[in-house]
Order: C-alpha cells, then structure tokens, then sequence
C-alpha cells in the first residue's frame, strides 16, 4: 500500500457519503451496513436530519454519512445545501468524506445515472450500487455490470438492500475503494461552457483578494453558480460571491445562451448524452411492453374512486388501530407511574424530596412516556406502508384536496396524524421535502384536535351542555358540539395554512411530482427499526424538555410551602376529628349492643374516619395550592382572562396544563378541594363546577358561555409541552415553537373572548 493510501486509510476512520435519489433504497442500505451503531441529529440551521453510523470491516473502521434523498446536487435551499456542503467537505460538524457510495434503482438507470454523473465530477472515489436487482429482473432488464463498470469507471456493485442480497460483496470491496486515485470525470460540456467557468473561477478568485479572504470556491459551486439561476448558490453567502460578480454571471449567462448553450437547458442536454452513452449496450434487454404487478394494483389503487375508498378505509384502520392498541398502553403505564408515586409516597417522609420525586420527576416521566404507545403505533403503520410502496400512493389521492390550502399531498397523513397526537403527526413532516410546505404542516398540525383535548371536552360538555336530542336520539346537542370542536380546529388549520402559504412562507405551491415506487413486501426488520429509531428519537429529543417544564410546573404549584399553612388547615379539623373519637370510645363503653352492631357501628365509624380525612387532606393540598406561585400567576393574569368569563381558578389550572392539556381537570379538581383523584368522569367535580361562585357573590362561576370559551381556548391554543418541543427539534430552532405558541394563544384568546362575549348576550348576566 502506498504512503498516500496509509495516510487516506490506515488507523484513521474512513466517512462514506450515501448518495441517492428517495426510493432508492438508500436508507434501508445505510440501516443494513451500519446495523445498530448509529446515530441521529440535526444539521446547524436546516430541518434536514443527519444520520451518522459506523462499520467495521477487515480491521478498517467507516464513518457512514445517510445524506438526504435528492434527484441532483443543484440545491434550491439551506437544507438542499446541506448534502453539497458535506459532499464537498464545507460542513463543520461532520468530517469531509473520503467515498461516496452513490445507489441508484436499476430498475431506473437512466434518471438516477443523472446524479451519479454529478457526483463522479467531484473527483472523489466513488462506488455505484445498483439496488432493487430484482425489480430489475420483474421489468425484464438485464444488465452488463462489466461494461457499465468500465464505462463509468468505477466500481459497480448489484444488491437488494431489504433482503441483504449482495452486502457481504459491497463490504469487500469497501477496504479497496478507499485506493482508488481521485480522478474527477470530465462531462462533454461544450467548450464555451467551460471557458465560462474558468472565466468565472478567476473573478471569483479576484473578489475574494480584494476581500482580504484566500478562500475559494470548488469548481463544482462555481459551475452550480453559473448553471443554477435563482437556486441557493445565488443567496448563500459564499466567498466572493459579491453584487459584481453576479453580474458577471449574467453576462455569462447571456454569452452562452447566444451560442447556442443556454442555462440550464445545457446541463440537462449534456448529462443525459453522457447517461445514454454509458447506458448504450450496457442494458442487453429490456421488455417495455410487460405488465407488472404494480401495473395490476395501480389500476384499482390509484382509481379516483376506488382508490380514494381503500385510502379512507386503509386510514380508518390505522387510527382505529392507534386508539385500539395505544389507550391500553398508555393506561398501563400511568397505573405503573400511579403506583410507583405511591409507593415512594408509602416509603418517604413527607415533605418536598417526596412530592419532587412523586408529583414531579414521576409524573414529568408518565408525561414523557404516555405519548410513546401512539408514536410507535403510528410509525409502525407509517413506516410499513412506505416500505410496501403504498404511502406514495395515498399522498397523490390526497394532493388534489391539500393543493386547495396550498400544500402538497404529503401534508396529508401528517395532519391526519395529529388527531391522535399532533407530536408523532410533526414528527412525520420529514416526507415532505419542500421547506415551506413542511413548515406550514408543522405550524398547522397542533391545531388538530387530539386525543388530549377530550378530557376538557368531556368533563365540560357532560356538565354544563344540555343532553337534548333529536330524530330519535340519533342527533344530541353534546355530540354536536364535540363535533364543532373537531371541525372548529380542522377549519382553523386550513385558514392558518392558507394565510401562512401567502404571506409568512410566501412561495408557489411545488408541483407535485413524486415517484410511484413498486410495490414490494416490507422488510420487518426496516419497519421496526424505522419505528424504534422514531421512538428514541422522540424520547432523546422532547422528552427532556417536556420533563424540566413538568417539574418546573410542579415546582410551581408547590412552592412556597410553609409547614404551619397544613398545620393551621388540619387545627380547623380539630373538634370533627375530637368528635369522632369520642363516638368511638362511647360505643367501646356501650354494653347493650351485640357485637354485629358495635362492628357495623365501628365501620360506619371507620368509613367516616377515612372520608374527613381525605377531606382534610384535599384541604391541605387545596390550601397550599391557593398561596403557590401558581395560583399567584393564576390571580395575575385574572385581569387578563376576566373578559373570557374566567376567575384566577381557571386561569391557574390553564397555566399548570402547559405540560400537557388534560393536566386541567386534576388541576381544577385540586383547587376546588377535592383531591388529585379527579377525572373527567367524576360526577363530584362536575357538580362543584356548576355550583362554584366568584368570592363574595353568588354568581356562578361557570355557566355555558364560560364552559364554551373555556373549550375553544383548548381547541386552538397551544398548551402541549410536547409539541412545542418537538417543533424545536425538528425545526431545530426555537423561533418557530416560539412562533407558534405565540400565535395560537393570541388565536384561542380571541376565539374565546368571542365565544364568551357573544354567548353571554344571549344568556345575560
């Protein structure tokens, strides 16, 4: 091996960049080479996701980089920018990479030989991977994998990454590419092209000295800058790229278009020539006339009709499975967070320590892990129909309904998504490539009304909305108004997203072109790893946020704590608690009773004893509650919410419902005295609600208006932890979870104050 290998391999890690178009297989291949040793984040900036995973062969250790799925190194934003940028070794967090494996669907040379030609210009040492061998051999292509290696002058290497068909080859060879001498292809570009490149290259270089910078551009960016007009290279703000340089390049631009070459039709021209030329002979045959499976299927699935019905009765059966599967599994796990709050409740004195570690590090964890069951649920199904090469499909059904609000139809499922959770719908987003139109899902998507909403639905709608009905008991005036809720969140977001698409995120809708992958039998092992890695990266990514803003809540709520507050509570208890024991003691003196009657005495006895307990003890928690930090916000932003119909109360448990929306009811259920134990089923609270008074007066507190501002609050804000930090991760920016908090709370502000304002006009008082 000679000193220039040692020094590219030897001990050091060697970075393989994976190239691809989407559909290809690249990620699939990425999972099956890196097995489990790897890792997920986010580039600097961008909403782009990296993956990075490691394998070891014959000793040499990889460094593999899963680039975005992309049809050509012609970026057209900051996150198409990301793949030239770690291609070309400009981006500082990951490590400049030695080889590029570029896999392309054989089944499909021609497109994707079009990225290949740009990635062999970068003169690093490169392998094709020609995956979905079999798809090839289904549409009748038989190929001559010697004359296309010679032809493209690298190596060429046949796989079928689901079934691992070829990677024990692809590994082999991984410890050889790495000796291959860095030649970069040269295209047949015509010469004045390059002569406009040069041209180009050297003014380039003049701006950048007058600067006072020695860097440069590589030659590959300068090209881009000529060839893509209005694309990234043109805003980015890359070294010597000044006013006058951009006019230079319009004047290049218009040179080439007089002779004959104009841009960028001539790069099109150009790599396809290439394409047809390394292709030529090599495809040894091919039958364009056989009907395939896919061609069988599509017939009916993608039928406007029929298509249409299997999409909704396909849908109906993964959200019923996510209700279905997940409610038993997100009940066990509160029973296991219930229980070991009690238990350490059993264990420990009381005091801070305890309700730390009870109400808040367990109750932020239960928070954490109860939206786990619906996201692995969802990415399940998710994952298992892309795999199969159906999802796709449902995406073309819907675009014609998404186009209308100026999305794409792969806004849909995710958006469907978040009725169940809006956190697993956000996180689904990153099939949308388009930036804006993936912005505008996210930004939309926690208006969906989840499953988290129900509680504050059920609990108000059961206690102040009338159980009228109609045409027989088929139509009820509660069911309605759940109903509007639902439409009234679905409505909004298809308001929002229209607003946003012409003025935030301005731009023209992308047309819709997505390629029809084949159908094919999904990889278990993919479908699970793909939903697992969602999982963790749901855990890893918002749930340490989501538990510092439950024990910062919780903290809150608990603080100040004054030991003599309980103490004073429980003296007001003193002469209940004398009486009862003197009525213990009198019947322990009472000869005349039958010991079945001192026994059923004493339990009656016994049961009372346990009632004025827990009286008390709601009390205490209700007493602590009312003098917290919390309940100080709560009577702060009184003035505030007054014009909505709410007291402090109110506005204290929507304050403390931050960490997650149905937080509200065991909140209010604390404040009204009545415990912690309280649901949105529990008669008791409904009553206390319809009974309560603002101090001093008897006018109620609550009352329809109220009960319906108080819901279209919910409905619109955006009171999820969960979500707000979710959207910082995938964003990975704190403007937009800011952003979006904020416009959907000055949103369900007004809709509430109009809620309250118009209803009590109608109901006086």
């Amino acid at each position: 091996m000679s000193s220039a290998v040692e020094t590219r391999a030897g001990s050091r890690t060697v970075t393989i960049a994976l190239l691809g178009n989407p559909n290809t297989g690249k990620s699939t291949l990425f999972n099956a080479l890196a097995d489990v040793r790897q890792h997920v984040g986010n580039y600097p900036g961008v909403t782009v996701e990296k993956k990075i995973g490691h394998v070891l062969v014959d000793g040499q250790r990889f460094a593999l980089v899963d680039l975005p799925g992309t049809y050509s190194l012609a970026p057209r934003s900051p996150d198409e920018m990301v793949t030239v940028d770690v291609l070309l070794g400009r981006q500082t967090d990951v490590a400049a990479p030695d080889v590029i494996l570029c896999v392309v669907d054989a089944s499909k040379l021609e497109r994707n030989l079009y990225l290949v030609s740009q990635a062999i210009e970068l003169g690093l040492p490169t392998v094709v991977v020609l995956n979905k061998m079999d798809v090839a051999s289904e549409h009748g292509i038989e190929l001559d994998l010697a004359l296309l290696q010679k032809r493209l002058g690298v190596p060429v290497i046949p796989l079928q990454a689901d079934r691992r068909i070829g990677l024990e080859s692809l590994k082999q060879e991984l410890p050889q590419v790495i000796e291959q001498t860095s030649i970069a292809s040269e295209l047949p570009f015509p010469d004045a092209f390059r002569q406009e490149v040069v041209r180009l290259q050297s003014d380039l270089q003049d701006a950048s000295s007058q600067a006072g910078s020695g860097a440069t551009l590589p030659r590959y960016l300068v090209e881009r800058l000529l060839l893509d007009q209005g694309g990234y290279v043109e805003q980015a703000d890359l070294p010597g790229v000044t006013s006058a340089v951009l006019e230079r390049v319009s004047e290049a631009r218009a040179r080439l278009a007089n002779a004959g070459f104009p841009v960028p039709a001539v790069e099109a021209k150009t790599r396809y020539q290439w394409v047809a030329q390394m292709l030529d002979g090599a495809v040894v045959s091919r039958s364009d006339d056989r009907i395939t499976l896919t061609d069988r299927l599509d017939q009916w699935l993608m039928h406007r009709v029929w298509g249409t019905a299997l999409f909704i009765a396909v849908m109906v059966v993964v959200f019923q499975s996510i209700f279905t599967w997940a409610i038993p599994l997100m009940d066990l796990i509160e029973k296991v967070i219930g229980w070991l709050s009690g238990s350490i409740s059993a264990v420990m004195a009381e005091g801070a320590l305890r309700s730390l570690l009870a109400d808040g590090v367990l109750a932020g964890v239960g928070s954490v892990l109860v939206f786990l069951p619906q996201i692995l649920i969802l990415f399940f199904f998710i994952a298992l129909l892309e795999e199969c090469g159906y999802m796709a499909r449902a995406a073309y059904l819907m675009d014609r309904l998404m186009y209308r609000v100026g999305l794409s139809g792969k806004s849909f499922i995710p958006l469907l998504s978040s009725f169940a959770c809006a956190v697993p719908g956000i996180m689904s987003t990153r099939v949308i490539e388009d930036r804006r139109d993936r912005l505008v899902t996210i930004l939309v998507a926690p208006l969906m009304t989840c499953s988290a909403r129900l509680p504050v639905y059920t609990l108000l709608i059961a206690a102040f909305i009338p159980d009228q009905r109609w045409l027989g008991g088929w139509l009820g005036l509660q069911g309605m108004t759940m109903l509007a809720l639902y439409l009234l969140g679905m409505v909004t977001a298809v308001l929002a997203a229209w607003l946003f698409k012409r003025t935030l995120l301005r731009g023209q809708t992308p047309a819709f072109i997505m390629e029809l992958p084949h159908y094919r039998f999904p990889s278990l092992r993919t479908v699970v790893r793909r939903m697992l890695e969602n999982g963790w990266a749901f855990l890893s990514g918002a749930g340490t946020l989501i538990l510092v803003v439950a024990i910062l809540v919780w903290a809150a709520a608990y603080f100040p704590h004054p030991p003599e507050l309980g103490s004073q509570v429980r003296a007001g208890y003193a002469e209940q608690l004398a009486a009862l024991e003197q009525r213990e003691q009198g019947l322990q003196d009472q000869d005349d009773l039958s010991e079945d009657q001192r026994q059923a005495a004493l339990d009656q006895l016994l049961e009372e004893r346990g009632e004025l307990r827990a009286e008390i003890s709601s009390a205490v928690a209700a007493a602590y509650m009312e003098q917290s930090y919390l309940a100080r916000a709560g009577y702060f932003i009184e003035p505030v919410v007054r014009p909505l119909g709410w007291d402090w109360r109110i506005g204290c448990a929507v304050i403390a419902s931050f960490p997650a929306r149905e937080v509200v009811v065991g909140t209010l259920g604390v404040i009204y005295h009545l415990g912690e134990g309280e649901d949105e089923t529990s008669e008791s609270l409904r009553e206390t609600l319809r009974s309560a008074t603002w101090p001093g007066t008897e006018r109620k507190v609550f009352n329809v208006p109220v009960a319906l501002s108080l819901m279209v609050f919910f409905a619109l804000c955006a009171q999820c932890a969960a979500t707000l930090a979710i959207i910082r991760r995938e964003t990975n920016s704190w403007a937009w979870p800011i952003f979006t908090f904020v416009y959907m709370t000055s949103l369900a502000y007004v809709g509430a104050l109009i809620t309250y304002q118009t209803g009590m006009l109608f109901v006086g008082g």
